[in-house]
């Protein structure tokens, strides 16, 4: 059973709650990798508890994962799904304190990622696996192959939360409360109603395309970042960085991190051109650039590296090793086929129209993330219409983008409360 709010904290300060020594014990059975011919996971950065396991025949997948608190038979399961550009790594700060509160802890690389294997590389690939409703297949099934018919929770980040979202929407018996994070959820799509008498079909969104087209008319000349994400070239450029792959990594966290003074996120007022502009170039891009040329300017000064304690460079190094080695291509089919006008996308995810995500929820955004705003209105549409049970709505202080990483301990706590409350 999970322990009490005072026993976790306890036993958190005895795991170190600092980070250096919580982000640098390496753990001597965390790496099966070697008989694949890799180098193990984590390149020795891994927390003490946090191991490194492969799970086949999981929905066509063979499923990388980290676990933490697998010592204990019996423990409620916890299910942690990563965002872009990130893997199963990201998650490593919180899984020592979620399982010194009791719950085995489960974070997969997912697909399209890291060490999971099972998934086709290529920008031509089939788009159909990589569609939100084969997602939710691939985390049911990995809870299953596990050996659990239900899991406490489920939180997802970034390109994690809608997965997140969408399983606790679907499979509510399997997913039993639900933490999105920095993607506000927004629900199903509508059908048009009762049109036969009279009544008018809801005005669609203006699409991505309309949008760029509209940014493209602003002085200097802008581009949404999802649109480039699906373009043939975006894999090559942040991948051969001109200022090199590991660069390219830092610059992007700094850039989307509390550690940049100037994320200053604000809610905007509709999804226009105008209002979009206000957001950073890492989601309203400058119109020549792509995404290496993008963050370099934001590359943190060498003091100011030294003084990162939240991403060390050999953590850096964990992200750059795993992707020059996959690439970004699978990663990117979630922007692909995730279009909101995507016709299939839309005929898909009308089957749930009408329908709430009902298990406890909650939201977590870090206080200088712009991904909370991102897309005007959604966030108090998650709020009042798409969960119908969301119990906590909390922006992190100190955190941007990257909250489980940046703020590990306000996290975990939040996620103890509300799995708590739960019980």
């Amino acid at each position: 059973m999970a322990v009490s709010r005072r026993l976790f904290l306890a036993r958190a300060s005895a795991v170190t709650l600092g980070g250096v020594a919580l982000s640098s014990v390496a753990n001597p059975r965390a790496h099966p990798d070697a008989a694949q011919g890799l180098p193990p996971y984590g390149n020795s950065t891994l927390p003490s508890g946090v191991r490194s396991r492969s799970v086949a025949n999981v929905n066509g997948l063979t499923v990388h994962m980290l676990d933490a608190g697998y010592e204990s038979p019996n423990r409620p399961a916890v299910l942690l799904l990563h965002g872009f550009p990130e893997l199963a790594y990201s998650w490593r700060k919180v899984m020592p304190l979620l399982a010194a509160a009791g719950y085995h802890v489960i974070a997969p690389d997912l697909r399209g990622y890291g060490r999971t294997t099972g998934w086709d590389g290529s920008y031509d690939a089939d788009p159909d696996p990589f569609r939100i409703l084969n997602m939710v297949r691939d985390a049911s099934g990995l809870v299953y192959a596990l050996g659990y018919r239900t899991v406490a929770m489920v939180a997802g980040h970034d390109a994690g939360a809608p997965v997140a979202a969408w399983s606790a929407l679907i499979r509510p018996d399997i997913f039993r409360s639900v933490t999105i994070m920095s993607s506000p959820f927004e629900g199903p799509p509508a059908v048009p109603f009762d049109t036969v008498n009279g009544a008018s079909a809801p005005r669609p969104a203006m699409s991505d395309d309309e949008l760029d087209a509209e940014l493209a008319k602003l002085k200097p000349p802008r581009k949404y970042y999802m649109n480039y994400q699906r373009t043939r070239g975006a894999n090559d450029n942040m991948l051969h960085a001109p200022q090199g792959l590991h660069a390219f990594f830092r610059a992007y966290y700094h850039y989307k991190s509390a550690d940049w003074k100037g994320n200053q996120p604000h809610p905007l007022k509709a999804r226009t051109a105008d209002e979009m502009a206000q957001l950073p170039t890492y989601y309203v891009m400058e119109r020549d650039k792509g995404m290496a040329e993008t963050v370099a300017p934001f590359m943190p000064s060498t003091a100011e590296i030294a003084a990162c304690r939240w991403l060390t460079d050999a953590e850096v190094g964990v992200y750059a090793t795993e992707y020059s080695r996959t690439e970004f291509t699978g990663a990117l089919q979630g922007y692909r086929v995730r279009r909101g006008s995507d016709p299939k996308n839309l005929a898909e995810l009308r089957t749930f129209s009408g329908r709430s995500i009902d298990v406890p929820s909650m939201f977590i955004g870090g206080r200088s993330d712009w991904g909370v705003y991102q897309t005007p209105g959604v966030a108090e549409r998650m709020r009042t219409i798409a969960c119908s049970r969301m119990v906590g709505f909390h922006l992190v202080d100190g955190a941007g983008h990257w909250m489980q990483q940046e703020q590990p301990e306000k996290v975990s706590r939040l996620l103890l409360d509300f799995l708590h409350d739960q019980r």
